[in-house]
């Protein structure tokens, strides 16, 4: 911790690739236009890469990206917590920086599912755990997993299919002021209801969009950025943590790895819930934000249904959150934490358009990785 604060990181740096649906880019071209753009927010260059941080771009993919984008890195971070390896690895990166491992991150990631419509049900390997315990049921992942826990936090604490609606309708508003979004058409909590259910109690509005996408974020040392191009954001605090792979062997249903992770974070950049001015969950699934809510302590447990009502989490609400429009409405290339951290830094930064929240000083950005597996929380100020 000592020397964390002695020696903290900086995000100088962050860009979207091609968003929506990309026809004319392989996803190593996808990151290299973003990496250009993101370094040279940076004012540095890809020859200034000493530290390369990847997920889910090939068998070895730090390998494999760094080839293609001429990197030899000194750092190489290929760790697999699902979507929420991106802000795990601004946790690494800080941690590189920190010991003087390297001086410029790139964490990058880029998806063609859309394109290529390559997202599919696993196929079963018989010698695993979930073809033989989970497989036999029916279960569909993600959805069923996450339909489970909806379902379970229903029953305990009472939550509503309409407010999870409220998470779907609040994303849109925030969607309708990015040019970016992939839908920007106006959504009511009934239009939400009346969508197909597809796994009891989620309906279709209630789960994240399939596009292609992806981004790129440079995470250095306070002297590089300070020679940035544009205005550098400073770690204030990371957190990890994960529960279980299996749904089966999740201690409880309603409660996941945020609650360590959240509280890592927040007690590294000293701050509590309050202290938050725009926050960037996860959102996979309407029921995924309100477990954000609930463990990172925006509320009590079980209180996240009540929480979302009144349009709190909308623009001009108490907790701004997912003002992209988030994954239910902007984008979600398969795994979204890459992309929480540009809209993060682009809101301290104050160069959100019509999205900006009014003074943003302080941003959290919460990834989520398999089914509610995965927890990795960065908290992030404007210095």
């Amino acid at each position: 911790m000592t020397g964390l604060k002695a020696r903290p990181a900086y995000i100088a740096g962050v860009a979207e690739t091609p968003l929506g649906k990309v026809l004319d880019q392989t996803e190593l071209s996808m990151v290299a236009l973003a990496a250009k753009e993101a370094l040279g927010e940076a004012g540095m260059t890809i020859a200034d890469v000493d530290g390369l941080f990847v997920n889910y771009m090939g068998e070895e993919g730090t390998v494999q990206v760094g080839e293609y984008l001429g990197i030899e890195p000194r750092v190489a971070d290929s760790s697999d917590l699902g979507g929420a390896a991106f802000e795990a690895f601004v946790h690494h990166a800080m941690l590189a920086v920190a010991a003087g491992e390297c001086e410029v991150a790139l964490i990058a990631y880029a998806s063609r599912q859309r394109s290529r419509r390559n997202r599919r049900p696993p196929v079963a390997d018989a010698a695993s755990l979930t073809a033989q315990f989970e497989h036999p049921y029916g279960l569909p992942a993600p959805i069923g997993h996450y339909a489970l826990i909806a379902a379970r936090h229903m029953a305990q604490y009472g939550t509503t299919s309409e407010q999870l609606a409220q998470v779907a309708v609040a994303a849109r508003k925030w969607a309708a002021l990015n040019p970016k979004a992939w839908i920007r058409t106006p959504l009511t909590v009934s239009d939400v209801l009346e969508s197909p259910l597809l796994s009891d109690p989620l309906h279709t509005l209630d789960c994240c969009l399939v596009t292609d996408g992806g981004g790129a974020v440079v995470v250095t040392t306070p002297e590089r950025a300070r020679d940035a191009a544009k205005p550098a954001v400073r770690v204030l605090g990371v957190g990890q943590s994960h529960t279980h792979w299996h749904i089966d062997q999740m201690p409880d249903l309603t409660v996941s790895a945020g609650v360590k992770s959240g509280e890592a974070a927040f007690r590294m950049a000293g701050i509590v819930p309050a202290d938050v001015d725009v926050l960037q969950p996860y959102d996979s699934f309407t029921i995924t934000v309100i477990k954000a809510l609930e463990d990172l302590g925006f509320c009590e447990r079980g209180e996240g249904g009540p929480f979302v009502e009144n349009g709190r989490l909308e623009p001009g609400g108490d907790l701004p959150a997912m003002t992209s429009g988030g994954g239910l409405s902007y984008n979600h290339p398969g795994a979204l934490g890459v992309l929480l951290l540009v809209e993060a830094v682009r809101q301290l930064r104050g160069e959100a358009n019509d999205r900006q929240v009014a003074d943003a000083e302080i941003a959290v950005a919460h990834g989520v990785g398999g089914f509610l597996s995965t927890s990795s929380t960065v908290v992030l100020g404007r210095d």
